[in-house]
């Protein structure tokens, strides 16, 4: 699980205890037991873990409270707190269906295999007014057949990601795969949610013949890199997949052009230079990649100078936006930007952790060897996407001493792709 945004509050263990175990009218700001409640990931110990039961056990009905118990069951969820199972139980009959969601969510962290407790969630199918996607993934990922039946009805759903979720859990526990090309239709629909939802259900079903279709598909990168390399651990153990079946996508999706996508969204007329800089702070991966299209196709002479201004601007801060310009800075070849791309290269804030990889990308397209030591010694960092698009810039640079430094990598798909270069 990678935890690098968890601890972002410093709170001791003991100051976050103390602060979810003080009732919510006695707080100055009610909203700190949530804070604490998510806070005690940090702490996998008993005396978090019983603070946290406590927290699902306080049955006061107040906005703050319902919140904290809601983010205490997760947090717990997450810690694998066994112990804490028969407290998560209890809450799949509240009725705050956000509660009801995170116990699903939670029991599933757990890994039950309590076959009374699968059939509670199962119930919750016939209930109206619940998380019915979270529900079956969760009785996919828990094998509990018997609810196939009931799951079935939801493959007609006009809720598109809850029908994704049903199709592909029916092809998990009957193996008929007829509807999954519905699933992999999603992979182009106007709907972000639907584009995500569907990628995952595209995991679990382990439809290994939709990974060209996933490297395509307009949303952040991080959710295509995720898959890809999930259905590469999956298959390629098995023989339904080889790293060389799998690299051309894996580095499509690393390099990221937005010419390689399925763009899903398209201007009615020609947008200005302004209108386009700001599609790259929309929430829509898609609009973004719409607009650095633009900038690439129909504003090369200005863009960068412009991409400059909004990064000082605000993209600086703007975990999104600042991923796309540093993309389209090496798009572009624009030489000023070099140091910003060198900066991005050692950004080592959580959040902006995706515009690394970026930026090596980006260097690697300026073509400045200057930047040679600089990736090379992002092979040494353990974020896989940074390493493999590090050999990527690498290689473009014309350096073949970075696939001698990750022959012995940690991460397997590192190490295929630096004996890839070593064997040419």
């Amino acid at each position: 699980m990678d935890k690098r945004f968890f601890n972002i509050f410093g709170l001791t263990q003991e100051q976050a205890i103390a602060m979810l175990k003080t009732p919510a009218d006695q707080m100055e700001d009610p909203a700190d037991r949530y804070i604490a409640a998510s806070h005690l990931i940090n702490f996998p110990t008993e005396e978090s873990i019983q603070a946290l039961i406590e927290a699902v056990e306080y049955q006061h009905q107040g906005l703050y409270d319902r919140i904290t118990r809601r983010k205490a069951v997760e947090s717990l969820g997450r810690l694998q707190a066994a112990v804490a199972l028969p407290a998560i139980r209890s809450c799949l009959t509240d009725d705050d269906c956000y509660t009801v969601e995170n116990a699903v969510w939670a029991i599933g962290e757990l890994g039950c295999e309590d076959e009374e407790i699968l059939e509670e969630i199962a119930q919750l199918l016939e209930k109206p007014g619940q998380s019915y996607r979270l529900i079956i993934q969760i009785l996919a990922k828990l094998g509990y057949e018997p609810a196939l039946e009931r799951i079935k009805k939801f493959t007609q759903s006009d809720d598109l990601p809850i029908a994704s979720a049903a199709i592909a859990t029916v092809c998990r526990f009957s193996g008929d795969r007829t509807e999954m090309d519905k699933v992999v239709e999603l992979l182009q629909h106007s709907s972000v949610n639907a584009r995500r939802g569907c990628i995952q259900d595209l995991i679990d079903a382990q439809h290994y013949e939709a990974i060209p279709q996933i490297a395509c598909c307009p949303v952040s990168v991080v959710f295509r890199l995720r898959a890809i390399r999930l259905l590469a651990q999956q298959g390629v153990p098995e023989s339904k997949l080889s790293f060389e079946q799998i690299e051309p996508y894996l580095e499509q999706v690393i390099r990221d052009h937005p010419d390689d996508l399925e763009l899903v969204h398209e201007y009615d007329q020609t947008p200005s230079l302004e209108f386009v800089i700001n599609e790259l702070y929309q929430t829509d991966f898609g609009r973004c990649y719409l607009g650095s299209k633009t900038l690439i196709d129909l504003y090369p002479e200005v863009a960068g100078e412009a991409l400059m201004a909004t990064f000082a601007d605000k993209a600086h801060n703007d975990y999104g936006a600042h991923y796309h310009v540093v993309k389209l800075l090496g798009w572009l070849r624009y030489a000023p930007g070099y140091d910003l791309l060198v900066e991005a290269l050692y950004n080592k804030a959580p959040q902006f952790q995706k515009s690394r990889a970026a930026a090596a990308i980006a260097l690697g397209n300026l073509g400045d060897e200057r930047a040679i030591p600089q990736i090379k010694a992002c092979l040494e960092t353990p974020i896989f996407d940074l390493k493999y698009a590090s050999l990527m810039a690498l290689e473009q640079l014309g350096d073949k001493t970075g696939s001698e430094i990750a022959a012995n990598d940690s991460d397997w798909l590192v190490r295929a792709k630096a004996a890839s270069r070593v064997s040419v």
